[in-house]
C-alpha cells in the first residue's frame, strides 16, 4: 500500500484507506475503496465529511446493485437477455432470424458463459482474428457489431467498466459491388432457361430490382409486383410495389402466382448459366436499366425499396397511376 494511503477508516463494513494533501494553506482528505465490485473515490475538507460522503456513495451503489438483481452477468445468459428484451424490438425478422444463427455458430460457443467482466479485448481480438484469417471477412464485421452491441449494454448496466470491442483492430475489407449484366448475359439467362419455372423467377428478378431474399413474399397484385421489403429494420412488415413493366408483361402471360424455388436452388441455376455473375446482379442491372430508360429518381427509388430519408418517408406518398406511368418507360 502506498505510504500516501496507509491510514484508513472502517464504515458500513468496509475499510476505506485515505490520504491528507495540503494545497498552500488548505487541507483535503482524499479516501477511496475498490474491492467486492465497488469502485468508489470521495474527498472534502475533512475526514468526518469524508467520512459520510463514503457512507453514502456506498448506500448509492449498494441501491443500483439492488437495481441490477436478476440481469444475468454470465456472457451468454447476458447477450441472450439482451437479444430477448432491446435488440429484437429494432430489427426485422428476417435479419433477426440471420443474426441469431452468427451468434450462434461464432460467439456463443467461442465465449460460452463465462463471466462477462473476465472477457479481455484479448479474447475478443482473437475470435476476429479468426474468422479475419479464413477470409470471412464479412463475417468478422458482423460479428464485431453484435459483439460491440452486447458490450455496450453491459457497460450500462455496470457489468463492465469498458467495452472491450473498443480497442478491438479490425481492418474493414473493400465491399463487393455488384455488376449489371450486358444485355446479351440478360438474353442468355432468359433463353437457357425458356420453359422452365426458372425463366419467370429471372424475369421477375431482372425486371423488379427484388432483392433475392425478397422473392419468397412476391405476389402478383392487379398491376405490380408486392413484396416485402426486406431491407427495413421495424418490426412492422412495409411492403414494396413495382409495376409490372413492358419487359416483365410477356413473361407473367397467364401466370396468377409466383412460385420461387430455394434461394440455393436459384443461386445455383442462375450460377450454371452465368459463372461470372449472382443472382443479386439483377438488381443491378434493374436499377441500371432503370437509369437508361429515362425513369424518374423518385419511382427507381420507390421500385428499389429505398427512400430519400426521414422527410419523404413521412410525407411522401406516391400514387399507383404515377409508378405505372413510370413504369411504362422500361422497355429497351
Amino acid at each position: 500500500m502506498p505510504k500516501d494511503f496507509s491510514k484508513y477508516f472502517r464504515a458500513e463494513g468496509c475499510t476505506a484507506y485515505y490520504r491528507k494533501r495540503r494545497r498552500g494553506n488548505s487541507i483535503r482528505f482524499e479516501a477511496r475503496y475498490r474491492r467486492r465490485g465497488y469502485n468508489i473515490s470521495v474527498s472534502g475538507p475533512s475526514l468526518d465529511i469524508v467520512r459520510e460522503r463514503f457512507i453514502q456513495a456506498i448506500k448509492e451503489t449498494e441501491s443500483g446493485q439492488q437495481a441490477l438483481r436478476g440481469v444475468p452477468t454470465g456472457f451468454s445468459d447476458f447477450a441472450e437477455y439482451y437479444f430477448a428484451n432491446f435488440w429484437i424490438r429494432k430489427v426485422s425478422e428476417e435479419t433477426a432470424k440471420n443474426e441469431m444463427g452468427r451468434y450462434r455458430r461464432y460467439i456463443k460457443p467461442y465465449f460460452g458463459n463465462r463471466q462477462i467482466k473476465l472477457i479481455t479485448p484479448d479474447a475478443s481480438q482473437k475470435l476476429i482474428d479468426s474468422l479475419t484469417a479464413e477470409e470471412k471477412n464479412k463475417t468478422a464485421a458482423e460479428i464485431k457489431s453484435m459483439l460491440n452491441g452486447i458490450f455496450k449494454m453491459a457497460v450500462k448496466y455496470r457489468l463492465i467498466d469498458y467495452n472491450p470491442i473498443d480497442v478491438v483492430f479490425y481492418v474493414k475489407q473493400e465491399g463487393k459491388h455488384g455488376k449489371a449484366l450486358t444485355l446479351d448475359e440478360e438474353r442468355e439467362l432468359l433463353a437457357k432457361t425458356a420453359g422452365t419455372p426458372y425463366q419467370i423467377m429471372f424475369a421477375v428478378g431482372l425486371y423488379t430490382g427484388l432483392r433475392p431474399g425478397e422473392y419468397k413474399t412476391a405476389r402478383i397484385e392487379g398491376n405490380f409486383i408486392v413484396a416485402v421489403n426486406s431491407k427495413r429494420k421495424k418490426r412492422q412488415v412495409e411492403y414494396k410495389r413495382i409495376p409490372i413493366t413492358p419487359m416483365l408483361r410477356p413473361y407473367l402471360e397467364g401466370v396468377t402466382e409466383l412460385i420461387f424455388y430455394m434461394p440455393n436452388r436459384i443461386g445455383e441455376k442462375f450460377r450454371s448459366i452465368l459463372p461470372d455473375h449472382r443472382p443479386y446482379d439483377m438488381r443491378v442491372t434493374f436499377n441500371s436499366r432503370c437509369k437508361e430508360c429515362g425513369i424518374d429518381d423518385a419511382a427507381r427509388k420507390e421500385f428499389m425499396g429505398h427512400t430519400d430519408g426521414a422527410l419523404d418517408r413521412a410525407y411522401t406518398c406516391l400514387s399507383d397511376e404515377y409508378l405505372i406511368r413510370e413504369g411504362e418507360e422500361l422497355k429497351y
